[in-house]
């Protein structure tokens, strides 16, 4: 998993795999998911710090789950 958060476009992005994505969809206006033929790929959090999502709190509480 990566995580990367661009501070002046303020967009997040967290990739699960470096799968090639078949499918985007979108969940609102600021959140995009792309799917790889095995699952969710990556997600796309547009002004995630406006939004909230960013910086994510329990991190370190998420990351042991994930993997």
């Amino acid at each position: 998993m990566r995580i990367v958060y661009d501070n002046q476009d303020d967009i997040l992005h967290i990739a699960f795999s470096g799968n090639p994505v078949v499918r985007d969809v979108s969940y609102g206006w600021n959140v995009n998911i792309g799917y790889s033929a095995q699952g969710i790929a990556e997600i796309t959090v547009l002004d995630a710090k406006a939004a909230g999502y960013w910086p994510i709190e329990n991190l370190n509480d998420l990351l042991p789950s994930a993997a």
